[in-house]
């Protein structure tokens, strides 16, 4: 073959359509998972929930917000595996038709007044087949766009998958502001349905982007030279269990963003005193500013480092939760949006758009969609049940938010020790990546080849 001839049948790397085919992807699970949080917050309480104390039904709504999360790692997994053996690219198109299918039909759903105890049963249903989906779009779609970027900026192209999450968020706001304030009637009635019916037109372009997207040149090598895991998941515990095991610890950190966006919410509008539309504004400016904020921090970390930016997160996190609870009970919108952004924005920021190149990059190719999925998606069972958790801290008086506050303190502190001990990869090569695995399974070869020279037989 010819060296024309062989560089046409290279694989390619295309990090600007593989980073949009993600930031693509990650709008709709982050724009469905964002109307169902807010649904939760304002709506399914009344509707699927009925109690004679608000929170109870308040609280039992938000335990349908974490019960995605308990879905999430065995979507991480199943998806994970699969990801792993056949390729990024199918596995991705399949979760996109999940979720978007998913949320399609819990816009559909009839309330408990229609059809009593059925109507809680389907939206968890619902909920489930999200978290599912879900478990298995992120770690696929950081996998797939580390695989296509350029050395030397892993960390700005995978950032993509979590603007998607700023995407998504601005998106059901902006979708929700207009509902909140339609009549109570008409809003409980058919208004809160919208927002999920819309999530079929994301799905579409989602989609269609991705069915145009070529397989990574890493996955495509691994098959070509018989290098795909047999099982990923045995063979990453094997290998690897500690870097899985630091990477749930680091995912305790989105703990920080489902209290600031879901239990925030609900604490702004029902003991705040604050009306709903102010507050999704606040929430969609200071989220919809990380869209610029996260590639700037990714960028930034190419340079100098993933780990000091994720430490530099988690310890201003911890702090400025209490500035935005602070905020709130102060009754000042202006404070609440300083505080939200300097929060949310600023620091948040510093996490969520390194964490999809850093957690991949801990991983070799072979076991990189599994081992990311499961480390990632059991940290978040936390993150998903954090807004209940805090529902139950809260208590009375104005500083009943403190609890929830040290809560969140304690969680950021967990993962920022998980960050400390793990290694640091932004100028790692792609194939020297996951260097416990690589060490393990080149010793095993040697070992193969010794046993079968000693072998009579040979």
């Amino acid at each position: 073959m010819d060296t024309a001839t062989a560089t046409s049948v290279a694989p390619r790397k295309t990090p600007g359509k593989a980073a949009l085919a993600s930031f693509l992807g990650s709008t709709l699970e982050y724009y469905d998972f964002f109307i169902y949080g807010t649904a939760a917050a304002l709506v399914f309480p009344h509707l699927f929930f009925p109690s004679d104390d608000p929170a109870i039904g308040l609280i039992a709504a938000l335990a349908t917000f974490g019960v995605a999360y308990v879905a999430r790692p065995v979507g991480g997994l199943v998806m994970g595996h699969f990801g792993d053996k056949l390729g990024r690219k199918k596995i991705l198109l399949l979760t996109l038709g999940i979720m978007g299918l998913a949320s399609l039909g819990i816009g559909c759903l009839p309330t408990y007044e229609q059809v009593g105890m059925w109507a809680p049963i389907l939206l968890v249903a619902g909920r489930l087949a999200q978290g599912f989906s879900a478990g298995a779009e992120s770690a696929g779609a950081s996998t797939l766009t580390l695989e296509h970027s350029p050395e030397g900026k892993r960390g700005f192209f995978t950032s993509f998958v979590m603007t998607g999450y700023a995407s998504g968020m601005v998106l059901a706001t902006l979708v929700f502001i207009p509902v909140t304030a339609m009549p109570q009637d008409a809003m409980m009635s058919w208004g809160w349905r919208i927002p999920f019916w819309l999530s079929i037109v994301v799905l579409a372009i989602a989609y269609w982007v991705r069915t145009h997207l070529d397989e990574t040149p890493v996955f495509e090598e691994a098959q070509e030279h018989q290098k795909v895991a047999p099982m990923p998941a045995k063979e990453v515990l094997k290998f690897q269990a500690p870097d899985v095991l630091r990477v749930v610890g680091m995912s305790i950190m989105s703990v920080m963003q489902t209290i600031f966006t879901v239990f925030g919410l609900a604490y702004a509008t029902s003991t705040a005193g604050f009306d709903r539309a102010s507050i999704l504004t606040v929430n969609a400016v200071a989220i919809g500013l990380s869209m610029f904020a996260m590639p700037l921090a990714a960028k930034l970390s190419d340079r100098i480092g993933r780990r000091p930016l994720l430490l530099t997160a988690a310890i201003g996190c911890s702090i400025t939760i209490y500035l935005y609870f602070m905020a709130l009970s102060s009754g000042n919108i202006v404070l609440v949006f300083l505080a939200a952004f300097l929060n949310m924005t600023v620091l948040y920021s510093g996490f969520n758009g390194i964490w999809p190149s850093f957690f991949a990059e801990q991983f070799a190719a072979p076991v990189r969609y599994t081992g990311m999925a499961m480390g990632n998606q059991l940290g978040l069972v936390l993150a998903g049940f954090a807004p209940m958790i805090a529902g139950m801290l809260l208590a009375p008086g104005v500083t009943g938010w403190l609890p929830v506050a040290v809560f969140g303190t304690v969680c950021m502190l967990i993962a920022g020790a998980c960050v400390f001990y793990s290694r640091e990869t932004a100028k790692t090569p792609i194939h020297e990546l996951g260097a416990p695995y690589l060490a393990g399974t080149a010793l095993r070869r040697e070992q193969h080849a010794e046993e079968k020279l000693a072998s009579p037989l040979h």
